[in-house]
């Protein structure tokens, strides 16, 4: 059944955790499968001693991309109308990611319901490492 806007009111929540203990596995898997291969990412060396950097870090599409699960997990897939974040912290191996969706407003617009939402998904430390907003069709 899809979300209602009868069932949602501004300040509702839901939290996941959307990456648990990411791996330069997965990060490696990532740039394979979004094509990005910037050594940020997958090159030890070039990432410590040239960018001067720890380590090797997340791709900030790969972050995005897991929060996104937090909206589609609670409102459906394919009602996402619109979803963009800032990448505000990076994301280094070893992290567990836990994304929040609050719903900000409910509102009908041509006939259409649509619920606005803020996210925010943290690591493990608390400290935010995407933010953003979204909005999604949701039923009368």
């Amino acid at each position: 059944m899809a979300l209602s806007a009868a069932s949602l009111q501004v300040g509702d929540s839901r939290s996941d955790v959307v990456l648990d203990n990411v791996s330069r596995t997965q990060i490696v898997m990532y740039a394979g499968a979004s094509g990005d291969y910037n050594p940020l990412h997958s090159d030890e060396v070039y990432v410590t001693q040239v960018a001067g950097y720890p380590t090797v870090f997340a791709h900030g599409m790969l972050s995005m991309g897991a929060t996104g699960r937090v909206l589609t997990d609670w409102v459906g897939n394919g009602r996402l109308k619109s979803y963009g974040v800032r990448f505000v912290n990076q994301v280094w191996p070893g992290d567990t990611l836990t994304a929040t969706a609050t719903v900000d407003a409910i509102r009908e617009e041509g006939g259409q319901h649509y619920a606005d939402f803020t996210v925010v998904t943290v690591n493990q430390d608390d400290k935010p490492v995407v933010t953003g907003t979204a909005t999604a069709i949701v039923d009368p």
